[in-house]
């Protein structure tokens, strides 16, 4: 349910309807930006904002190097310390040969969801239409 407080439309906001939890769609996103070449995470985190999926909107930095890690795990990307002479050590992440491979395959997936979604969409107007 989408609703729970006083304000309707304000809970709006907060819920999945609003489209804000598309988590699932980080790890494409920061392949897709890696896809570019190496970078190093705050990088990573400001490309992601430009992305359509977060339209702007800035990304958790927390999450996005969760993600980072995770990947890394399983061995999606490999991470190395920048120790150039100015400013702090840095983490730089790369996709491997396998995260490159990923990327192809969620490129599969993205089609399948994009599919999906339309004939999802059309059938909620349907079913919206008929309400009114």
């Amino acid at each position: 349910m989408c609703t729970s407080g006083a304000n309707p439309l304000e809970d709006l906001d907060e819920c999945p309807c609003s489209g804000a939890t598309l988590a699932k769609f980080v790890q494409p996103a920061i392949m897709t930006i890696l896809a570019g070449g190496p970078l190093h995470g705050y990088r990573i985190v400001k490309r992601a904002a430009k992305t359509p999926l977060l339209g702007g909107s800035r990304p958790d930095p927390t999450g996005v190097y969760r993600v980072l890690h995770v990947m890394e795990e399983r061995g999606l990307v490999v991470s190395a310390w920048d120790l150039s002479a100015s400013g702090p050590a840095k983490k730089s992440y790369q996709l491997t040969e396998q995260g490159k491979a990923c990327l192809h395959r969620w490129i599969a997936t993205l089609e399948g969801y994009r599919l999906s979604l339309g004939k999802l969409l059309a059938a909620t107007r349907r079913a919206a239409a008929r309400m009114a």
